[in-house]
């Protein structure tokens, strides 16, 4: 496709905390990945739409998961169930950030990249 760089950006009325799961919870900071979280002083438009937003993270392997789960456990964060039940017939695992959002862990890439 020949896309160099990925944004994710949305707004958010927790700031501190989300950056906190997703830098030290996940791991996530220096990751290929650009994750933009944004606060307004007259707040964000509203919760998270649905359970079926998701980000998906996909592991090299199961061992790097769950470093990452433990990690989360340690912070306090519990795994969510997932709406649909493709995520866990592939081992996942969901996780809420905390305005409500959903993450996706998966310990291998489901599908083969094509060129």
């Amino acid at each position: 496709m020949g896309f160099v760089q990925v944004r994710f950006a949305r707004p958010t009325d927790r700031l501190a905390e989300v950056v906190a799961f997703y830098a030290e919870g996940l791991g996530l900071p220096g990751a290929g990945c650009h994750l933009e979280f944004t606060s307004h002083v007259d707040g964000s438009p509203g919760p998270a739409p649905t359970e079926e937003n998701l980000l998906v993270l996909y592991f090299g392997d199961a061992a790097g998961m769950a470093e990452v789960v433990e990690r989360l456990g340690a912070a306090g964060h519990a795994p969510v169930g997932l709406e649909n039940p493709y995520w866990s017939a592939n081992g996942a695992l969901g996780f809420a950030d905390p305005d409500g959002w959903r993450v996706v862990l998966v310990p291998q890439p489901v599908f083969a990249a094509t060129g």
